[in-house]
Order: structure tokens, then sequence, then C-alpha cells
């Protein structure tokens, strides 16, 4: 199966050494390029993409806006976003998580980071660097970032009672940055069963994806901020 790869950033030259990296590998595609989040968003439409990588700051419609408006698209929901970022803390990432975006990468990332970052995401089983998100989110918060309720006015308490003791438990460890196979090893279960808390959990808290479940373990209170 061939990843069909959708570039949005404003800067030409590195648009083009993405599509050169992503067009050398035998199951990727570049299916467009996008210089700002509106056009980002007219070729995710047009294209279809499985993941787009996603300028945070652009003129115009920026990557948070064009992020919202893809995933609020119910016949984009396949669409997979990983944002581009040259900050290790940017509020606008947090945003971006919130807004359905499966994760985040900086602009500096060794190739092979950014290669394994698309196909992560186009797996749709893994939050992309988890444990980088974690640490973001944390910073985040700790530096007095508010943060909007995930899914509706209902409060935190009332969202997580209807989660299984086992599935809160596992919010916990996604939340403090495992992975699927590390949080089956600590529990002594199998990845599968770990993957299906997961869904389970996401579909109770009306998260798009394991980045919004990290987001909702830090803001009720689960996981509680700590920055070294």
């Amino acid at each position: 199966m061939t990843i069909r790869v959708l570039l949005a950033d404003d800067q030409a030259l590195l648009r083009s050494a993405f599509k050169v990296l992503v067009e050398s590998e035998a199951d990727m595609e570049v299916v467009g390029e996008a210089a700002d989040g509106a056009q980002a968003v007219a070729l995710a439409r047009t294209e279809r993409p499985d993941v787009v990588l996603m300028d945070i700051r652009m003129p115009g419609t920026d990557g948070l806006a064009a992020t919202r408006a893809i995933t609020a698209d119910p016949e984009l929901s396949a669409v997979r976003i990983v944002m581009l970022t040259t900050f290790e803390v940017d509020e606008y990432v947090v945003q971006s998580l919130r807004a359905g975006a499966s994760g985040f990468l900086g602009k500096g990332a060794e190739p092979e980071e950014l290669l394994g970052a698309i196909r992560i995401a186009h797996a749709g089983e893994a939050l992309l660097s988890p444990a980088a998100t974690k640490g973001l989110i944390a910073t985040f918060l700790a530096q007095g970032g508010g943060l909007e309720p995930l899914t509706g006015d209902r409060p935190y308490s009332e969202r997580l009672a209807a989660l299984t003791a086992r599935e809160r438990e596992v919010l916990v460890l996604v939340g403090g940055g495992l992975s699927n196979d590390e949080i089956a090893e600590r529990l002594d279960v199998s990845p599968l069963t770990v993957k299906t808390h997961v869904n389970r959990a996401m579909a109770k808290l009306g998260a798009r994806d394991r980045a919004q479940l990290v987001v909702t373990a830090y803001e009720s209170g689960l996981v509680r901020p700590r920055v070294e």
C-alpha cells in the first residue's frame, strides 16, 4: 500500500526537500504541495491524502486553522495530520493536538524520524513521539496554559466515570508517554488488549486519537505536569 502524503509549508525549498525524501521511499508518494493552510485544506479535499505534513506557522490560513478544518470534515476522517514546528515548546502544538492532529515533529528531525512519523501516523495506532508530546504538554500546562474541555461541557469526573478501572489505568499510562507495547509489558497483557482499551477510552471520551487522550490525561488531573 502506498502512503499518500500532502506537504503544507510556506517555504518552497523545504517542501522540495521533503518531497525528495518522501518519494525516495517505495511505499510513499507526494500527492500535493500547499504554501498555506487554505491550499492544504483544498488539496486535502481533492486528493484525499493519508497523511498531511502541516507547518504550524504559515501566512494567511495557518496550520492550526487548516487542521481544524480538515478534522472537522467527516469526509476527511481518515486523513492524519503531523504538525511541523521549529519550536520545542509552542502552545500552538498543544492546540493542534486538540484540534485533531496525530502528533508533531520538529523541522530539524532526522530523515528517518520524518519517514517513521509518516508511517506511524498512517498506521493510526500510536501517538507520534509520545514522550516528547507528553513533555511538551506538561511544560505548557505547568506554565499556566489553559485548555478548554475536550468533549462538551461535562466535568471530567463525569466523563472519566464512564471508563472501566483498566481503561483509566491505561489512560494514565498513555498520558505518561508509554507505547502500547510498553503498557502491555507493564500490565502483563497483550498489545492487542491494550489497543482495545485505548480505542474504547477514545470512544467514551470523544477523543479523535491517542494524542487527545494524552491531553485528557493532563487536563483531568490523572497525570500531573512535571517539568524537570
